[in-house]
């Protein structure tokens, strides 16, 4: 492991052990899958609680603290922020790459912040709720445009990321094999991918490209996006593997 790898490890293993000494939950910041799957290296399984603010988000709030053994569930410190142009009609066309910008403009480090939501020339953000007020505050220009940012309680279903049904038809069931079907990869292109720990199964850090998958499974690779594993239908004639999953589009 690298030494930001042994650092985040050390990070979770603190919050592991408080929220065991303190009998309450204890926070992430936001993290990539890769890097929020270090938390299994450091704390059990029911102990970790993963979540984004909403269905599909990519960045995430790792949770410490068994629901079972504190015996009681409270929401995690994520807030929405909604960001709008004043003026529409005077705005220019804003893209994802902007919102971000304006944000690390204000001086806040990336792990503040989770997905970033673009819709229209409107995004939602998801921040850490001890950052919400400062954000909102301080947001008035992104490029040329000014904006007006407020508190959201939820990010309207049209907005958010959709799953696609798809039927695919993969000549193994091994975990490299779906990536390359689904992706358009060589088999050699889907492999790197592993290598270089940009996959994740159901939160976990996948390095094994012969991994089967089992049903439901969640897959996260990053710069591709993320899909659901439903299962396997049948075997083809030519003995290929026909299989199902739900893509985020």
């Amino acid at each position: 492991m690298n030494e930001h790898e042994l650092k985040n490890i050390k990070r979770f293993t603190e919050l592991a052990e408080r929220a065991r000494q303190s009998g309450v939950y204890t926070y992430s910041d936001f993290h990539s899958p890769e890097t929020a799957a270090l938390a299994y290296e450091a704390a059990r399984e029911g102990e970790i609680t993963m979540w984004g603010g909403t269905e599909g988000c990519e960045r995430v709030v790792v949770r410490f603290g068994d629901p079972k053994e504190l015996a009681y569930e409270e929401e995690f410190p994520i807030r929405i922020l909604y960001v709008t142009p004043r003026q529409e009609k005077f705005a220019d066309r804003l893209s994802h790459r902007d919102f971000l910008g304006a944000i690390l403009n204000l001086g806040i480090e990336r792990y503040v912040t989770g997905d970033i939501i673009v819709s229209g020339n409107s995004a939602y953000f998801f921040v850490l709720e001890d950052m919400a007020d400062y954000i909102c505050s301080g947001l008035e220009r992104i490029k040329h445009t000014a904006v007006k940012c407020s508190v959201s309680e939820e990010v309207p279903r049209d907005c958010l990321p959709k799953l696609c049904e798809e039927n695919v038809t993969v000549s193994s069931p091994r975990l490299d094999a779906i990536l390359a079907k689904v992706y358009h990869l060589s088999r050699g292109e889907a492999k790197r991918l592993f290598e270089a720990e940009k996959i994740t199964v159901n939160g976990r850090l996948c390095r094994n490209p012969e991994t089967v998958l089992k049903e439901n499974s969640k897959i996260s690779t990053r710069g591709y996006g993320k899909l659901e594993y439903r299962g396997q239908e049948h075997t083809t004639k030519k003995g290929k593997t026909s299989i199902t999953i739900w893509r985020y589009v």
